[in-house]
Parts: C-alpha cells; structure tokens; sequence
C-alpha cells in the first residue's frame, strides 16, 4: 500500500491499496490475540480472546538447537471475529539470545473450507502490513478453491500492529512528518527536514530501544519458520505480496529445504542496493503515472489537460502551488491539503487503474480550491482517519524495517547532485520526491544478521509474479528475482497496477491456484 521513496525518507511498501481505496479498513485489535509474557520486549498485542476451541501439533524436527521450546509450542486456537481464530506465538526477542527476552506474535487463521492440505501463510506487504487483517480479508484476496483447501493464517510481524508494535511518534507528530514539504526550498527547510528525520529516528530509539534492533526481515523469516512449526507443517506454504515477497525469498534462503509452495507477488530483487531501489520506484512511478495520464488525456475530460507531456508537467506544478499555498480540505483534522499530503494522495491512486477515475475528480475538485478529496486519498495510503488518528502502525514500522535492511548508504549520498541528477533523469515527475535517505541516516540500531546470497539452492520451485505496470515494485525486479532464485520460475502479467493475483485475469489466477492446490507450476516466462 505504502510504497514510496521520499526526501523525508526512503520508504518501501505495499499492498491492498485497492481495499483501501475502497475504504474498506480492519476492526482496531479486536482480531489480535498477541500478549506479552514474563521477560517479554515493550509492546504486546490486543484482543479479547475467548475459550480455546483447538491446538496445533507441532513439529520439532529439525528444530535449531537453542529454539526447540519455540518450535515445540502448541498454538492455542480460539474462536474471534465469528467464523476466524486467534492465537499467539512465541518467539525470541534476539536469536542470538534465545534464553533472553521474548514476544508475542499476533494470529489469525481462517479455517479451511473444505479437506484442508495444510496451512497457507499470507503476508500482504509494508514493510508495517497486518498479516492479521490480510487473512481476515482472505475472500477478496484467494481463490475459492484455495480457502477451501487450506486454513489461511495470517501474522502481524514482529514489531507490526499487534506484534509488539513500534510507536516512535504520537498520531499528531505522524501529521507533522507526512504533511512536511518533500522537497525543501533552502538551507533553512533542509535542516528542519533532517531534524525532523532525527527526531523519529531518536524516539524509536527511546520508546522502543530493545525492539528497534530487532525487527530485521531475517528475524521476521526465522519467526515464519517457528510459525510453520508450531503449525505442525513440514514444509511452508506461503504467498507473499510486495514486501511480502522479501520475507519470502528471505525464508527461502535461510531455509531452503524446508520450501513447499511459495508464491512471491510484485516482488523485490533482494540483490538491489537502497540507491538503486529509488531509483527503480522512480521509474516504475513515472511509468505508471504516464499511463494514467495517458488514459485521463484520451477519455476528452481529463482535468490535467489535453496533451500528455504537459498533463505530465501539471502535476509537479499543482504540487509546487499546494508548496506555496495549501488548499483546504472539508472534515479533515488536517485541515489543509499540504505538498506532503498532495503526493501521497496522487502516488497511492498509482497502485491500481481501478482508482483512476478517482484520482481524476480528485484533481479537478483540487483544481477548484477543494484538497478535500485528495486528502481522503492521501488518508488511504497513510491508514489514517478524518479525525487525525492512525489505523495500526505501519507509517512507523515501515521505517524500523527498511533501515535495518538497508542501512542508509552515507550521508554524502543525500547532499550528492549527481544522484539528484540520476532521479530526475529516471524520473522527470518525481525524481525530486524521491531521492533520500531520510531518517535511516539517523538509526539508532543495526541488524544483528543479513543475508548475501539469496539463491536459496535446493529448495523447490518458486513461483515469482511480476506486473509489467507496477509501480511500487517494477516488473524488473520481479526478473531479478526469478534469476537470482535458483529455483525462481517467472510468471507475468502484462497490465497496470501493483501485484497480479487476485486483480488481474483469469491466466494468472488460474496458474498460481494450480501451483497452491496442484503443485504444477507454470512454464518459466509465461505471460499472461
């Protein structure tokens, strides 16, 4: 949903934006089911958890020694939400210290339809994205062959929602850091960015300072490894969506003999440096924005203009006069429409041309002196309400994720001319929004394990899909992907939009269900 590489730092997320554009948001807590035990790391979840109905089976083979408490919990299911189930994990706060601290992974699973085959894990992106909630809304996401033939389970990954969640700032601090301007002017706005930056990137330090090293994509590929476990399945079935691709091709190389059924959709190329992952969104951005633009030019009513280069200039422009002049917006504790809040109401209508026409009168309101409905997009991508309050905490987890995967690259790169150059030459629309390192420059915490080689040998086939449009994560990285995975197998959409399952056509889903349900996987390049 969130995926974006901005000046204020660079971000790296997404999925369901098209539910989100529809308005449709998860209960607060109520699904969680995560707690805190005795030594546990700050955080916990939330949720009312009512009498056990069932317990899983693990299995202990195999278990790493040091963790064989954690691969040999019995997962405690009880009824929540009416037909789903919720219950916790437990996992180490720091694998290097298994004996240490722990904390508590909030569950959801909805139960098989029909003879289950097993347990298919969802993980629908973010960094920051609700496992929780992606399950929970598993009937708009899966096929009905596959809710009947697997029990769907949803995670919230550690340090994400009801997994002891990250809360660097309140929901007022959070406005203050979306709505800033993106591209500051002179010395004087540079230096209130960057101050800004290393004001979040200290409060995550001081309000969560054991988590804030501990939230790494390995870490969260191991806790996927205790959850298949406990779960009592041999191997992983698993479909991950955007950055739930990274968690997936991660877990691959960590454990590769332990692969059943991966589906990695709008996937990332794990051999990517943060530099040229900008610069790849920035051009993915640009192209999908030229084909909105080109698609508002040939409808005659396009309120950019009648031609496609200068529609294109328009939006930059619109974004300078909201620098100059925030508009304002109606119901909204914002109260006006700032360049901040412009650009991520114009980038999240990017992820899917089901929002097109939105975005579109969204602009012509705009146009008129209204950010109102600009706003209300901008709200969608950030998971915010009208009130100012924020659905979960995924604005700030993005940010505790990237940096430990990527640490910023040195601060000489963010002053570098050369590299604006270079987003501006990718990008002539958003080049400038989305150069940065942002806050990473500042992290209080490195991770205490990565990962070099991502070929993940011996492991069964993987099934990559890339969407030729994407804009969050561009269809060259779902080849990069596939090349890098000894196994990867290279399934393609030729379309608009971010990932493919579920939103797309018929070839596609018809092909990843007969991989889930069949095992059959598709021929290496098939394009749909």
């Amino acid at each position: 949903m969130r995926t974006l590489h901005t000046s204020q730092g660079r971000l790296l997320a997404g999925a369901l934006a098209l539910t989100l554009l529809a308005g449709c948001t998860p209960d607060d807590g109520s699904t969680g089911g995560s707690g805190t035990t005795e030594d546990t790391a700050e955080g916990g979840g939330s949720g009312d958890e009512g009498v056990a109905t069932s317990t899983s089976t693990p299995v202990t083979e195999g278990a790493p020694e040091g963790l064989e408490e954690f691969y040999g919990q019995q997962l405690q299911w009880s009824e929540c939400e009416g037909s789903f189930e919720c219950a916790s994990l437990t996992v180490p706060l720091d694998y290097a210290e298994p004996e240490g601290q722990s904390i508590d992974l909030a569950l959801l699973r909805a139960p098989a339809e029909g003879e289950t085959q097993g347990s298919l894990l969802v993980n629908p992106g973010g960094p920051g994205g609700s496992g929780v909630d992606y399950a929970q809304m598993s009937a708009m996401v899966l096929s009905g062959e596959v809710r009947a033939a697997y029990d769907v389970v949803g995670f919230d990954p550690r340090g994400v929602a009801r997994s002891a969640p990250i809360t660097c700032f309140t929901d007022e601090e959070m406005d203050d850091l979306l709505s800033f301007d993106p591209t500051p002017d002179d010395a004087s706005e540079e230096s209130a960015s960057a101050e800004l930056m290393e004001s979040f990137a200290q409060a995550c330090g001081e309000n969560a300072p054991e988590l804030v090293g501990h939230v790494s994509t390995v870490e969260v590929a191991r806790d996927l490894d205790v959850l298949r476990a406990a779960l009592g399945d041999e191997t992983l079935t698993y479909l991950g969506a955007s950055y739930g691709t990274f968690i997936g091709s991660t877990y691959a190389t960590l454990f590769p003999e332990r692969v059943g059924r991966l589906v990695l959709d709008g996937a990332i190329d794990p051999g990517l440096s943060g530099l040229e992952m900008g610069l790849g969104q920035a051009a993915g951005f640009e192209r999908a924005t030229r084909a909105y633009v080109e698609d508002c030019v040939a409808s005659g009513e396009c309120p950019l203009g009648s031609d496609v280069d200068s529609a294109m200039e328009r939006i930059p422009a619109f974004l300078d006069e909201l620098d100059a002049n925030p508009i304002p917006v109606e119901g909204d504790a914002a109260g006006e429409l700032t360049e901040g809040w412009g650009l991520y109401g114009i980038i999240v209508a990017m992820y899917d041309e089901g929002a097109w026409p939105i975005l579109s009168q969204a602009f012509e309101s705009a146009f008129a002196g209204d950010g109102t409905m600009l706003m209300y997009l901008a709200n969608a991508y950030a998971s915010r309400s009208s009130d100012g309050s924020y659905e979960g905490n995924g604005m700030q987890a993005i940010y505790a994720v990237n940096c430990l995967d990527r640490p910023a690259e040195g601060a000489e790169d963010l002053d570098d001319e050369a590299v604006l150059q270079q987003f501006e030459e990718a990008a002539p629309t958003w080049g400038r929004y989305l150069a940065g390192d942002g806050a990473c420059e500042y992290w209080p915490a490195e991770a205490g394990e990565t990962v070099e080689d991502y070929s993940a040998a011996g492991a069964d086939p993987i099934l990559v899909v890339g969407t030729t449009g994407d804009p969050a994560t561009p269809y060259e990285w779902a080849e990069g992907l596939a090349e890098t995975l000894d196994s990867g197998v290279l399934l393609s959409y030729q379309g608009e939009g971010h990932t493919a399952y579920g939103r797309s056509n018929d070839c596609i889903d018809d092909a990843v269900d007969a991989y889930l349900l069949e095992g059959t996987v598709p021929e290496d390049g098939t394009t749909c």
